[in-house]
Parts: structure tokens; C-alpha cells; sequence
């Protein structure tokens, strides 16, 4: 993959969409030239040009967050660069793992779900809750009391579940689960667990 193959920008650059080879979570958009595009080569560590301080940004050159390359491939334009990477610790400044964790949803007419799925959604809330320590949250709540609570709740509504199930109560077996499904994404926060990685674990057990 030749540098001279790609159509830039106005600017000479290049735009990358950066991916979590595993969970193909989107991680970032950054840019490269051809100086860091080459070396991203050379190395197998992702490297870019940083456009606010117009200089060379090797990923994790001092946070320790590396991205090694696991692929890199050219969309049909050759205008864009998909990097498929091995993320070390976390992709964003914020402390996030994507920099698209607890931003903003932007609510499409007519659409609940957008493109992310409710536990998704559920997780960047749950996230935006603990980093901004919410005043009158009960998520906030349960990051204060810290992870004896947590569990403490996940065994109760685990027990509700049960008992609802046991009483054949359809309304309140969905509650309960609901409430449990709650309880156990704040427990997964808690404990450094994305949903993503769940859902690779899940994807492991489904039939060839």
C-alpha cells in the first residue's frame, strides 16, 4: 500500500478510523502523512500527525496506551484508512476506553435505538455517571458506596428474577431483569469490564 495511492485532504493528510480488532468498536478518528503513515508501517505501532500541535503523535508514546496494527485496509475511494488494532489500556484522553464512550446520542426521528444497541447506550450513561458524579443519581449512588453495595444489589434483584420466574409473573420477571441487568453493567464498570468484551465471550459460544 503505496502513500501516493491515497487521495488526501485540503491539508495533505490523511483521515484514519481506528477499530478494536476483537469487539470492532470504533475507537477514534486521527489523522496521518506520509511520514507517519510509513512509520506506522515499519513499526506495527500505530502513529499519526497531530493537527493541533502540527506534529508527529506516536499512540502511547508516554500515556503507555499503545495500539499495535493488526490490519490496515483502503476504502473505495482511497480517501480513508480503516486500522484495525490491539488497543493497550485506553483510546481516549478522557480516560475512556473509545472516544466515543459517554458522548453524546443524537436521537434520529422516529428511531429508539439508533445504531447502538440499549446496553450500549446504558453503558456510556453509566460511564458519564461515574466520571461527572451526578448529584441525586443512583448510579452515582453506586459508585460512592463502592462495589459490597453493588453486589449486594446484583444478588437481590438475581433472587427477584427467580422468584418471578417461579410465579410465572411475565411483567415482573422483564422488571426484575431489567433491574439485574442494571445492577450487573454498573458491576462491570466497576470491575474495568466493557460490555464489548461480554459480547466477544458470548460471540465464542455461538455454533460454527
Amino acid at each position: 500500500m503505496e502513500w501516493s495511492a491515497f487521495k488526501l485532504n485540503e491539508q495533505g493528510l490523511l483521515p484514519i478510523v481506528v477499530q478494536d480488532v476483537v469487539s470492532k468498536q470504533v475507537l477514534m478518528l486521527a489523522y496521518t502523512n506520509q511520514a507517519a503513515f510509513e512509520e506506522t508501517v515499519a513499526s506495527g505501532e500505530m502513529v499519526y500527525y497531530s493537527r493541533s500541535r502540527q506534529e508527529r503523535w506516536k499512540k502511547g508514546e508516554t500515556s503507555g496506551n499503545t495500539q499495535k496494527v493488526k490490519g490496515l485496509s483502503m476504502d473505495c475511494d482511497k480517501d480513508t484508512l480503516l486500522a484495525q488494532v490491539e488497543q493497550n489500556g485506553v483510546a481516549c484522553h478522557t480516560g475512556n476506553y473509545s472516544c466515543f464512550d459517554g458522548g453524546t446520542i443524537i436521537e434520529l426521528a422516529g428511531y429508539k435505538d439508533n445504531s447502538m444497541s440499549i446496553l450500549n447506550n446504558l453503558e456510556q450513561i453509566i460511564a458519564q455517571r461515574k466520571a461527572d458524579k451526578t448529584e441525586g443519581s443512583y448510579t452515582t449512588y453506586l459508585f460512592e458506596k463502592g462495589i459490597d453495595k453493588m453486589l449486594k444489589k446484583v444478588g437481590e434483584e438475581a433472587a427477584e428474577v427467580i422468584i418471578a420466574a417461579k410465579n410465572d409473573d411475565k411483567e415482573e420477571l422483564i422488571y426484575e431483569a431489567s433491574d439485574l441487568m442494571y445492577h450487573l453493567m454498573v458491576t462491570l464498570n466497576q470491575c474495568g469490564v466493557r460490555w464489548s468484551d461480554v459480547e466477544t465471550s458470548l460471540k465464542k459460544r455461538l455454533p460454527e
